[in-house]
């Protein structure tokens, strides 16, 4: 191991977030006053600079365009304290962005210019491939953080890759709408799923009254592991063996958007600290509990 060896892996969605806000309720065709900010953004970005300030070094792997936006997001990813060196730079597709309005009525709308992350494929995985990250004879054996953004077929290809067999794989989807895309990992020997009461729904085509219902029934249908978050509810950790139940502190909610990354993020760097599940489950919990109140989540 070098000092530049990573500490986990983050694969999938890495752009630039434009989003313009106005203290100023919207409707179609409205025209305010208000603030636009440029900020780094995508479910693997999100992660790793949460992991980041937990202490970790994760490694980002997506497709940034060989342009300026891509110059400037892998530069601002390095001076974070991510390794941006095993990213896959197009030379014909651009970096991608996401695109926001938010009024004082919550989310008016959004364009999501994402896919350079589709048409790159497999070729963000070569590192893990080549002798960077792994090899097939020596496989990446540490922690990776998957999103839902990777296309189902790209998702699948790593269920089934020896370059995977051995990691510590944990699975995010990017959204309820893309929560499917995670049955290619259910039964994969070594996967935790980390997915709201929703998004646990749609995998089992059921409908769930409570994280713990919705735990015990991802393990049913093949899960390694499962995490279940149900909003300020009771969350549930589950596998084949034993199941628990906490309830994050009550805090007023002024922010949602992020908090599953944060979530997940917190509870990767708990367990690589060495916490036992019940007390990374609580650590996690109150970082989401703290980053949705508005406070910095440490």
């Amino acid at each position: 191991m070098t000092e530049k060896t990573p500490d986990i892996l983050c694969i999938g969605s890495v752009l630039w977030d434009v989003i313009g806000r106005t203290a100023s309720h919207m409707r179609v065709g409205s025209d305010v006053p208000g603030r636009i900010h440029r900020l780094p953004g995508g479910v693997a970005m999100n992660i790793a600079m949460t992991l980041v300030r937990f202490g970790l070094r994760p490694a980002l792997l997506s497709a940034l365009g060989r342009d300026a936006e891509g110059d400037e997001l892998a530069a601002e990813a390095e001076r974070m304290g991510m390794t941006v060196d095993h990213l896959y730079r197009s030379e014909d597709l651009p970096t991608d962005i996401y695109m926001a309005i938010e009024g004082a009525n919550g989310l008016i709308a959004a364009v999501a210019d994402a896919h350079s992350l589709e048409q790159a494929g497999d070729k963000i995985l070569r590192p893990m491939g080549d002798g960077r990250l792994g090899s097939a004879e020596a496989p990446w054996t540490g922690l990776v953080a998957l999103d839902g953004n990777l296309t189902t077929e790209l998702l699948a290809q790593i269920a089934g890759s020896d370059l995977f067999a051995h990691a510590d794989l944990r699975v995010a989807p990017a959204s309820p709408g893309k929560a499917e895309r995670l049955l290619a990992l259910m039964g994969h020997p070594t996967a935790t799923l980390y997915v709201n009461l929703e998004e646990a729904g749609l995998l089992c085509h059921a409908t769930f009254e409570t994280s713990e219902a919705a735990a015990r029934a991802l393990v049913a249908r093949g899960a390694h592991r499962a995490l279940v978050t149900d909003g300020g509810r009771a969350a549930t950790v589950a596998t084949a063996d034993t199941v628990f139940t906490q309830t994050p502190p009550e805090v007023l909610v002024t922010r949602v958007t992020g908090a599953g990354d944060t979530f997940m993020a917190a509870h990767i760097a708990s367990e690589a600290e060495g916490m036992g599940a019940e007390a990374a489950l609580s650590r996690a919990l109150a970082a989401a509990a703290t980053y949705v109140s508005g406070d910095n989540p440490l």
